[in-house]
């Protein structure tokens, strides 16, 4: 008896019946995320800085007086032969000098690397040899914080010098007539005596360095 043949089970595709996995090489991923978040705090810390920093310097700028501020300005603007806002090694010496700050080179230097920045060329495609700048906020912010910590003696002894020519240490009865003389003062020749014999403590018809501080820190 011939046996029955048996029905054949059916193919299985298990190359292509089984799901695909997920892909995900699509969409962004946590790494990116947190990189660019990252970025993110960065700027905003660097912003924040900025500002904090912008705020200090105009507080310390509060504390000079009108004047004083002044005083900066007409030193750049002197200085600044070309007039482009910025000036150079030896612009920012002789600037720094006329405000009674007479630095070494090496001073000037570092005042250039930390607050300078390099100049661009006067031409394109020319040969250039950048040399730094110092533009005009960052002298103005140099200016004021070596001003605010100047001993305010230094300063008195640098008026005296103005009144002291040919630095002889005194102020006399000649020094006293030309000075109101540059400054259009009509003092009389009795009050100009008086003003010395006044302040003249060692009665040497003058006043030297230390009666001249006493008078300005009265």
């Amino acid at each position: 008896m011939a046996s029955a043949a048996h029905p054949a089970f059916p193919s299985r595709g298990y190359g292509t019946s089984l799901g695909k996995l997920a892909d995900r090489s699509t969409g962004p991923t946590f790494g990116a995320s947190s990189s660019q978040q990252q970025r993110e705090n960065q700027r905003s810390e660097r912003e924040r800085e900025r500002l904090e920093k912008e705020r200090l310097e105009r507080e310390e700028q509060n504390q000079l007086s009108e004047e004083q501020r002044e005083e900066i300005r007409e030193a750049f603007m002197l200085f600044d032969l070309d007039k482009d806002q910025k000036i150079d090694y030896h612009e920012l010496k002789v600037a720094m000098k006329a405000l009674g700050f007479d630095l070494p080179k090496s001073e000037i230097l570092s005042i250039l690397q930390t607050h300078g920045s390099p100049s661009e060329p006067v031409k394109p495609n020319a040969p250039h040899h950048p040399r730094l700048l110092l533009p005009f906020p960052q002298f103005q912010t140099v200016m004021t914080q070596r001003i605010l910590a100047r001993d305010p003696r230094d300063e008195i002894l640098r008026a005296f010098e103005l009144f002291d020519e040919g630095g002889k240490g005194k102020i006399n009865l000649n020094d006293l007539r030309r000075v109101a003389r540059e400054l259009g003062e009509g003092l009389e020749e009795e009050e100009l005596a008086a003003m010395i014999d006044e302040f003249d403590l060692d009665g040497d018809g003058a006043i030297n360095r230390e009666e001249f501080l006493d008078i300005c820190l009265q």
